[in-house]
């Protein structure tokens, strides 16, 4: 028996809504990571990317456990010396929450351009509102125990 190889013909792309509302972040972001590398499906393949697009909603509204609100820190760096900024997460998520699980999600991702390339079917949003109702994306509740 031949062993089955995905073709890009065989690849279908579904969109997802994914309501972050009192959601733990890294449960939130190990789902997330999951459908965009396609590992919900039977076709997945490690060297090609299979999965969906997801569009998150309500991303100011995630939560984050223990003392990691206070204590989780942002860095970003100029690249000038001394040019290292720190953010801690109760900052960021009042300022750029689409950033906190972006940056969740990214870190679960493969670290090269397949990687990048999923992220690209990552659509994150503050509020309840989202630009993609023409795709009709499919309402999903995820699985995710915590608080």
């Amino acid at each position: 028996m031949k062993t089955y190889s995905v073709k890009k013909a065989d690849i279908t792309r579904s969109w997802f809504l994914v309501d972050a509302e009192g959601l733990v972040l890294g449960r939130l972001a190990a789902e997330l990571a999951k459908i965009l590398r396609g590992k919900n499906k039977p076709i997945f393949t490690t060297h090609m990317d299979v999965g969906d697009h997801v569009v998150v909603v309500n991303a100011d509204k995630v939560v984050l456990t223990g003392n990691k609100l206070r204590d989780k820190v942002h860095y970003r760096h100029s690249g000038y010396p001394g040019g290292l900024k720190e953010t801690p997460y109760e900052v960021l998520l009042k300022d750029k929450p689409e950033l906190v699980v972006e940056k969740a999600v990214r870190g679960m991702l493969p670290k090269n351009r397949l990687g990048r390339s999923m992220l690209k079917k990552l659509h994150v949003y503050a509020g309840p509102d989202h630009p993609h109702q023409a795709q009709r994306p499919e309402r999903i509740e995820l699985a995710v125990k915590g608080r």
